[in-house]
């Protein structure tokens, strides 16, 4: 297919994305809405010019890849073409971890409702995408399924709304908790297993440039037949654990630091295990019904 351009919106960001692959161009038709397109602005700034392109015309034919560059250069190995979209959405979270110092920028997902934002931090397997999508296919606002952007002299939280990350037993977890939820394609055989995407809620898509103040930080963790279980958890435990997972944290050094003690001092932090997601959002409404 001819070489298709999309300059794209996703507040604070701006990218510019080339590819000659249908599986890419299909899904950001599909999974992203016209907030995200900028049209006729010839002047337009990008903060990252990204390519997802066939590496070789042999490779086109023969055992086809995906390339993702960057700004000209490629940073990861070539990818089977049928994983070509999930690249060009993992290149974009490296692009922003990799490249973003004006704000801290934690690996956790945002969800707000009633002004009241809440961070989900959590490691690979915990179950954070998915109570992140059961949220807001429930009414709650999304800020990001993958990163909590955080301005440093506000500390309000920034939304960099795009589709949400489902991965193995999440999506028919969610498909069957959501019935008129929106996903994109399926992928197979990636590195994290099978993946598809939530396309975000057209609310949180017009909604994609107003900031929310942090309520509460929960770190969440799925477990099977498990009671659910609301832990508090130290604001000194949680700030090196925020610290650990955060993108560019050792960056920022003690202005990165001094950003997360204050985060942390005016608002609760609690560990929490679950393993219904009705239970699970009926805690959450709790929590912000409480401040």
């Amino acid at each position: 297919m001819p070489v298709q351009v999309y300059d794209l919106s996703i507040p604070p960001f701006q990218i510019r994305l080339e590819t000659d692959i249908s599986l890419v161009s299909d899904s950001i038709e599909k999974l992203y809405s016209k907030e995200n397109l900028l049209i006729g602005n010839e002047n337009q700034f990008f903060d990252f010019h990204i390519k997802v392109t066939t590496p070789t015309l042999y490779r086109k034919y023969f055992r086809p890849q995906a390339q993702f560059f960057s700004d000209g250069k490629a940073p990861f190995k070539p990818l089977p073409i049928s994983q070509a979209y999930p690249f060009f959405e993992w290149g974009l979270n490296w692009c922003i971890a990799s490249y973003t110092y004006q704000y801290l920028i934690l690996h956790a997902a945002v969800i707000e409702k009633n002004n009241q934002a809440i961070i989900l931090p959590g490691k690979p397997g915990a179950g954070k995408s998915t109570l992140c999508a059961a949220l807001v296919c429930s009414g709650w606002r999304l800020l990001s399924d993958e990163m909590a952007v955080i301005d440093l002299q506000t500390l309000e939280l920034l939304p960099v709304v795009r589709p949400v990350s489902l991965k193995n037993e999440s999506i028919e977890i969610i498909s069957e908790f959501a019935p008129d939820a929106e996903f994109g394609d399926t992928f197979f055989d990636t590195a994290k297993g099978v993946v598809s995407h939530l396309k975000p809620p057209e609310e949180s898509m017009k909604n994609n440039r107003r900031r929310a103040k942090a309520h509460t930080i929960i770190f969440p963790q799925f477990t099977s037949q498990a009671d659910m279980k609301l832990t508090k958890k130290s604001r000194a435990e949680t700030v090196l654990e925020l610290a650990r997972n955060s993108f560019n944290y050792s960056v920022l050094g003690q202005q990165g630091f001094d950003v997360l003690c204050e985060l942390v001092t005016e608002i609760n932090c609690f560990e929490f295990e679950y393993s219904s997601l009705d239970e699970a959002i009926k805690q959450f409404e709790t929590l912000i019904e409480k401040k």
